[in-house]
């Protein structure tokens, strides 16, 4: 094993895993019903758990074999009561391997070393780049939006004790953990109730204060020492992005009332934090001159802040001339005393503005379409046979509209909210800067129609052509529309008054791509390399037309929606792909367990910003695909998209999702704002299912179906042309096949087929079960031919104990959620409506909080 990797995995061991076992023992504190008793018993049914599946035995089995062995208990109320104890214990488990992570990271991870800032600073001087780094720092920025996709099953109460505990870790401060291990017994990990929109944005604002704003300052005041003259700062290097009160797709309890909210939430944080941070300077800044700068900013900060009805005319400008003057009196009179934090100041006022984060406004195409069509039935600017007309018919009326709609009120209250919401970014813009709110993101695009539609209900809600300060974003999605886009985009750079606008849009095109629903659509590999293809395409067609583009990408936790190890997938895109920024959301649990500190935070956006600069700076032959490398993904694709399509159009795809995971229960977790499928109707179709919970229920049944299937036919259908020896040097020398098996095993280590295993001869699902397992099995025998390796994440073995170790944690958990999805089936079969189904619905639901919060990338 490398060096590197083993001295990374002696300090994983050591801050760790030794950590945990020796810090579990206090949970026999913890104040709950015969604490001491229940760790004993749970420990019993974890040696029951592994036994039982080494000997093929179902989930119910086992429970039931532990009642039998190890209690008195006869009782069902008993028995129910001791499993929900077990959960209660797993789930503060969890949270102490997560604190304990989280307290490590600068032991367990190298903060200096490859894919960060001071390895990029080395590989600039080496090469002599300081130019080339510069010109490319007039364009170059990382963007992190952060969206409240229902992914977090820790409540704000919860993630509040992680923080602190991390802190009491990282301290050996054990009389302190203690405490907060005595809190977290008492405090409840579910959501009585659904969380508003408001709560899932002032849940997310935290991180923005206690992580982001001061994880940014150190980044850009690093750069800055780093790279003297190289940043611009009317252009910042770091960015964030806002989804929550904002993303109106599917979300009706998202209006324009709320986003107004939203934004006035992110402007009061944001002067709050500049205000702490005047007051710390002036504690230092106690010279002539500055002082009365300070007093007055001061002042004006805190009327702006915490006097109702005292806001004054603060704006970004006047903040960074204040601070400006402060910088130079230092420089002039006081020998450049304390400059440094005056600096860092300022520079987090350039990143952050009055504005805090962008709120995107987000809205599927199907809406405004129906919209328009609502309009002109009113005959309101638009002919009544509008919807009769062709595509070409209808974009030149909507790209020629000459006046606005007058109020108009429909009996469908989210098309009374969407132009409301277009006409209210003029509001937000002028409360905290265009910054505040200027890209509008259409869902489901699939024409060069849908992104007209919108420009055309802009014009509707007043704006003028020439006044629009906001960038209209397609978001592709499915397969086909990623096929598509390319030449969606190319009716748009034709079309006159679209190109226009682009052009005094700074000639720029921001396009979106989504890769939890391409997944879903056409499985992992397909998706993946249906948006690499397409991002080669936008690129050059956006080129051929004289327009810059920007690819912001809709990635999720877990590999199969885009997560994994991300800023590979950057650095590994080549020359033919545009880098202009990096662009991503940055969704509920990832949020938590990536960037859930400041070193996190600091470390991981270091890695996108390395990847991104270096891949321009430092191209290889690694990071560009060459015409046979691409041909031979490509066929990888292909044979992988067909071997999950038969999969999904397996007569029970969906019966076995709804009857052996816990998807239907999933919107009762209260983890969300938004509804977990897009149909009004009760039943589930693949359509209308949303990406997270599709993704989640494999997971918590471990099979992640989503993160490897098809993978194995593929490699197989290779071996059997001749071409698997192509594909290990495709493997070997491609940065962008790697990081894809690579996410692809990540995936299938945290699988656990004895679980569900006595599905194998079931009559009803046996045969999409072993249709699973045998893919499954196919995917590792290969996986292990190419990286000629005899286990999963060999070569990160960090993650792979990390990961075991988790899923040892919840292995009681996920056999006590099957063993009441089994009683429920039971139920079900002879028709009874008793309450104790109820008691073992709440029994699955409790069991996701730890299946997924113990995943940290699952959802």
């Amino acid at each position: 094993m490398d060096h590197r990797f083993s001295s990374r995995l002696q300090q994983f061991r050591n801050h760790v895993a030794l950590k945990f076992h020796l810090y579990n023992s206090l949970f026999t504190s913890l104040p709950f019903h015969r604490i001491e008793k229940t760790g004993i018993l749970l420990s019993l049914l974890s040696d029951n758990c592994a036994d039982g599946y080494m000997n093929a035995q179902s989930p119910e089995a086992i429970i039931e074999e532990f009642f039998k062995k190890h209690t008195t208990y006869h009782n069902e109320k008993e028995k129910l009561d001791l499993l929900f104890r077990f959960i209660q214990f797993i789930e503060r488990q969890v949270v102490l391997f997560d604190a304990l992570e989280d307290a490590a990271f600068t032991e367990v991870n190298d903060t200096i070393g490859v894919g960060t800032l001071k390895q990029l600073e080395t590989e600039v001087i080496q090469a002599d780049a300081m130019k080339k780094l510069t010109e490319k720092m007039k364009d170059f920025a990382v963007k992190l939006v952060l969206t409240a996709h229902p992914t977090q099953f820790y409540p704000g109460t919860v993630l509040g004790i992680i923080h602190d505990l991390t802190k009491a870790l990282a301290e050996d401060n054990t009389s302190q953990v203690n405490t907060y291990l005595l809190q977290l017994g008492k405090t409840p990990f579910l959501n009585k109730k659904k969380p508003t929109p408001l709560d899932e944005a002032i849940s997310l604002i935290w991180f923005l204060e206690n992580v982001f704003y001061p994880a940014a300052g150190r980044m850009v005041s690093l750069m800055e020492r780093a790279f003297p003259g190289a940043l611009h700062a009317e252009r910042p290097v770091i960015k964030m992005g806002f989804w929550p009160g904002g993303d109106r797709d599917g979300n009706p309890n998202v209006t324009a009332a709320i986003t107004i909210e939203v934004a006035e939430a992110l402007r009061s944080s944001i002067l709050k934090c500049y205000y702490l941070d005047v007051r710390k300077l002036k504690r230092r800044l106690t010279f002539k001159g500055v002082d009365t700068l300070l007093n007055d900013l001061e002042k004006q900060l805190y009327n702006n802040v915490f006097i109702p009805g005292q806001r004054t005319d603060i704006t970004k400008h006047t903040i960074l001339h204040t601070l400006t003057t402060v910088k130079d009196i230092l420089k002039e009179e006081h020998n450049g005393l304390f400059l440094s934090l005056v600096e860092n100041l300022i520079s987090k006022v350039h990143v952050f503005g009055l504005h805090f984060a962008s709120l995107d406004i987000r809205q599927d195409s199907s809406v405004h379409t129906s919209l328009l069509a609502e309009i002109a039935a009113k005959d309101q600017l638009l002919p009544r046979n509008y919807t009769g007309l062709t595509e070409s018919e209808k974009a030149d009326l909507l790209t020629h509209i000459k006046s606005s709609a007058a109020p108009l009120s429909f009996k469908d209250p989210v098309l009374d909210d969407t132009l409301l919401s277009i006409a209210m970014i003029r509001t937000l813009q002028e409360l905290n800067g265009e910054e505040g709110c200027n890209r509008y993101i259409i869902s489901h695009c699939s024409s060069a129609l849908n992104v007209l539609e919108v420009y055309g209900l802009f014009l509707l809600a007043g704006w003028k052509k020439e006044e629009i300060s906001v960038d209209i974003i397609p978001l592709f999605e499915t397969i086909n529309d990623l096929k598509q886009a390319a030449g969606i985009m190319l009716n748009l750079y034709r079309n006159k008054i679209y190109k226009a606008h682009l052009t005094r849009r700074n000639n720029c095109q921001t396009i979106m791509l989504g890769f939890s629903d391409g997944t879903k659509d056409g499985g992992y590999l397909a998706a993946n390399w249906s948006i690499y293809q397409a991002k080669k395409e936008l690129t050059a067609v956006s080129k051929a037309h004289g327009f810059e583009v920007i690819f912001f990408d809709g990635r999720g936790g877990p590999p199969a929606r885009g997560g994994g190890k991300s800023h590979k997938f950057y650095a590994s895109l080549g020359r033919d792909i545009s880098n202009k920024e990096i662009q991503l959301t940055i969704q509920g649990q990832t949020i938590s367990s990536n960037f859930g500190n400041i070193d996190a935070a600091q470390y991981n956006m270091e890695e996108l910003l390395h990847a991104g600069i270096s891949n321009a700076l430092f191209p290889s032959s690694e990071k560009t695909l060459d015409e046979k490398e691409e041909q031979l993904i490509m066929e990888l694709a292909e044979y992988s998209l067909h071997s999950y399509l038969e999969l999904k159009d397996h007569p029970e795809f969906i019966n076995y999702l709804t009857q052996i995971s816990p998807l239907p229960f999933y919107s009762d977790t209260n983890i969300g704002s938004r509804p977990s499928k897009r149909g009004k109707t009760a039943q589930v179709t693949i359509k209308d299912l949303r990406a997270i919970p599709f993704v989640g229920a494999w997971s918590q049944i471990k099979q992640n179906v989503t993160g490897y299937y098809g993978v194995g036919s593929a490699l197989e259908a290779m071996e059997k042309q001749g071409k698997f020896k192509a594909v290990k040097d495709l493997y070997r020398n491609s940065l962008f096949f790697s990081t894809l098996i690579d996410n692809c095993e990540m995936s299938m280590n945290k699988c656990f087929f004895p679980l569900t295993a006595f599905l194998a001869k079931d009559e009803k699902f046996g045969g999409i079960w072993n249709m699973i397992h045998d893919e499954y099995k196919l995917t590792r025998k290969y996986l292990f031919l190419l990286s000629d390796e005899n286990e999963l994440m060999a070569n990160y073995p960090v993650e792979q104990l990390s990961i075991n170790m988790r899923e040892k944690i919840v292995l009681p958990l996920t056999t006590i959620q099957q063993f009441a999805l089994a009683k429920i089936r039971d139920m079900e079969r002879r028709s009874l409506q008793e309450s104790r189904k109820d008691a073992y619905k709440k029994l699955v639901i409790r069991c996701s909080f730890g299946i997924i919060n113990a995943g940290r990338n699952s959802a």
